[in-house]
């Protein structure tokens, strides 16, 4: 089943788009050191379930696992993933010895365990020593004689990574206990006074900012694992996971929203509460912003029947599907565990429902879907970001921005420069945090247009919503073609027929010869026809074990390519999508490589459907000949049908195959 979405757009008031971008930025990369290492939260979990001495089977043996991975295992994972992010493996290896330090620092007593897990001061000491460890090599690069590199390197690392570890057992430690110690006393104040419902009122708004994995990950994990390894379950895994609020509104939706959204509300439910992707409902609050009111009344109510029945998990349910909270709640707990997910539904519900008037006035005014809060359709005449602003005459450089800059990107730079050829504009594609100096145009998916803002503040900034067929490429097209007006502030000023680019007669393109495929980029053996997935996750996984199993990447990417999807949706339309890993997981690229993957059953992705999934990895431009191919294929339907469908892997790499120059 299908969700068509609103466009997440509509409403500008919570935005507040340089702090919010600021913000978001910073909790992705919090959560990014979370998320790949979930697996072992859970299995430290489900130990901790299991075999300590109240668990479903005790097991004194078994029950010795638990301290040592609270207080060792994760904590260096978390650092090690962080100093990974910065600066590759060398900056995973000394992230990994510093995080020791602050380990060690954190015991009050080692031979029983006493102390607080360092899960915070990992995330602080992790990325901060591999970020000084890449000065350091950056300092050395080039002085070095030859035949001396790898002694200079590995001294380096191992003398700067004693330093650290030394100033993380003797500095760091003893800070990070103190606010460590404040922040869970605060906790358990609300938790024991039968406040924690009044979290609610931060966290839900904040979630609607697409700040949740950050909230979640980043601080209430930490403490909540603390909890389970001294009472054995803890409530607050579910402070911002509860998928009952996220249910009620949408079911609210469904029965008494605007009418051209409710059909979009099954789909959106199922992939919500049963998926786990809460995402999928924030568009639907940033559309109508007082029902927020009614998530926090939802999570909230949730909080004070969970907390009175003794509700608590084990480790963090990830993703925030109600199979994931049966999978972790702990022993004793399913009731009260079940009662505050319905309670927060029902409440939830009502609210949300009370404010939508119960149907009253739910004709389709400015909220159909697609559609801006002023009826416009989504890219024509939509706000542009910022307050920059140039004639359409006078552009000579579009920037296609995304957030790694080697697959979206690629893709939508490849459909502009055919557009816009005839009018002499340079089209590039670059991560969003690398966008050159001289853009004069930003061409960017709306989720990450305030970071593209907040880099080039100078520049004018189109948002689009979909990779195919956005009007926001016939808006950009329109005003270079035209000379009118682009960006914000004077109206749109167009010139006489006379002087128009539209006079000026283009002689038509032609036709192009076909190259032959880089079986180095796009093998045969990468070529998987008549696949079958369950779920998107499970197409992502099968994406990456692909790249795996080609020898491109090392299995963190597949991680990435999962942060990349929290994101922006790499679902490009005609049925195709094209995930990769974020700008930060380069380094665990070996080559560049595609994947094609044919699942003509079709894969529910974020409400769309794909036939046609095309994994990327590259640290540079090798793959680009092949996307812009796949663009040109995506823009005529009976050769998109023909790669959704066809048995022959000779048929795809012809159709994949780029025009010569």
């Amino acid at each position: 089943m299908s969700a068509v979405l609103p466009d997440a757009h509509v409403n500008k008031n919570l935005e507040g788009p340089g702090f919010r971008a600021r913000v978001q930025k910073f909790g992705g990369f919090l959560a990014s050191m979370i998320m790949p290492n979930i697996g072992a939260f859970i299995a430290w979990g489900l130990i901790t379930a299991l075999f300590i001495p109240t668990g479903w089977l005790p097991n004194a043996a078994l029950a010795e696992l638990v301290s040592p991975m609270l207080f060792f295992l994760l904590p260096l994972l978390i650092g090690y993933t962080g100093g990974k992010m910065v600066h590759g493996q060398r900056g995973a290896v000394i992230a990994a010895i510093t995080t020791f330090g602050v380990i060690i620092g954190g015991f009050t007593d080692i031979s029983t365990f006493e102390g607080i897990p360092m899960f915070l001061g990992a995330m602080i000491v992790g990325p901060l020593a591999a970020f000084l460890l890449k000065l350091s090599d950056k300092a050395i690069a080039g002085k070095v004689a030859p035949g001396f590199e790898m002694l200079v390197d590995n001294f380096s690392l191992g003398i700067l990574g004693m330093l650290l570890a030394i100033a993380g057992l003797f500095g760091v430690a003893p800070v990070m206990a103190a606010i460590v110690a404040v922040l869970t006393s605060g906790v358990h104040f609300l938790v024991n006074a039968n406040l924690l419902p009044l979290a609610s009122v931060f966290v839900e708004p904040a979630k609607v900012l697409f700040l949740n994995n950050a909230i979640n990950h980043g601080i209430l994990t930490p403490i909540a694992t603390a909890d389970v390894a001294t009472m054995g379950k803890s409530i607050l895994f579910t402070v911002e996971s509860n998928p009952g609020a996220g249910l009620g509104l949408l079911t609210a939706f469904a029965f008494f929203g605007p009418r051209s959204l409710r059909p979009s509300t099954p789909g959106a439910i199922i992939i919500h509460f049963f998926g786990g992707i809460h995402e999928i409902y924030f568009p639907y609050v940033l559309m109508k912003p007082i029902l927020l009111l009614g998530m926090i009344a939802g999570s909230a109510s949730g909080l004070v029947v969970g907390g009175a029945l003794g509700s608590g998990l084990v480790a963090p349910p990830a993703p925030g599907s109600i199979f994931a909270f049966l999978a972790v709640t702990a022993r004793g707990s399913y009731v009260g565990m079940l009662a505050q997910v319905f309670t927060a539904a029902l409440v939830s519900f009502l609210v949300c429902a009370a404010l939508m008037k119960f149907g009253r006035g739910s004709d389709d005014t400015g909220t159909a879907v697609g559609a801006g809060s002023d009826g416009q359709l989504a890219g024509a005449g939509r706000p542009l970001v910022g307050s920059a602003s140039i004639n359409g005459g006078d552009v000579r450089k579009l920037v296609i921005a995304c957030d790694a800059g080697m697959g979206s990107s690629v893709m939508v730079a490849s459909t502009m420069k055919k557009r816009l050829a005839p009018y002499g504009v340079d089209v590039i594609h670059t991560p969003v945090d690398q966008i050159p100096e001289d853009a004069q145009v930003v061409l960017t998916q709306e989720g990450l247009a305030a970071r593209a803002r907040n880099r080039r503040p100078e520049a004018v900034v189109v948002p689009f919503t979909n990779y195919m067929g956005d009007p926001a490429f016939d808006q950009i097209e329109d005003a270079i073609k035209n000379r009118l007006h682009l960006g914000a502030g004077a109206p749109d000023v167009s010139v006489t027929p006379t002087t128009a680019a539209a006079d000026v007669p283009v002689a038509p393109a032609p036709r192009k010869r076909k190259k032959s495929l880089d079986p180095n980029i796009l093998s045969r053996d990468a070529i998987l026809l008549g696949q079958h997935a369950a779920s998107k996750d499970e197409a992502i996984r099968q994406a990456g074990g692909l790249l795996v199993a080609l020898g491109a990447t090392d299995p963190s990417y597949t991680d990435a390519m999962f942060a990349r999807e929290t994101q922006v949706s790499t679902f490009m339309g005609n049925g195709v999508a094209i995930p990769h890993g974020t700008n930060e997981s380069r380094s665990a690229i070996g080559k560049a490589q595609l994947g094609f993957i044919q699942y003509p059953g079709g894969v529910d992705w974020d409400g769309k459907t794909c036939h046609v999934c095309i994994p990327i990895a590259s640290n540079s431009d090798e793959h680009v000949a092949i996307l812009s191919a796949l663009a040109s294929v995506l823009a005529d339907k009976a050769k998109a049908e023909r790669l959704q469908t066809t048995t022959n892997i000779d048929e795809v790499l012809e159709l994949l195959a780029p025009e010569e120059d």
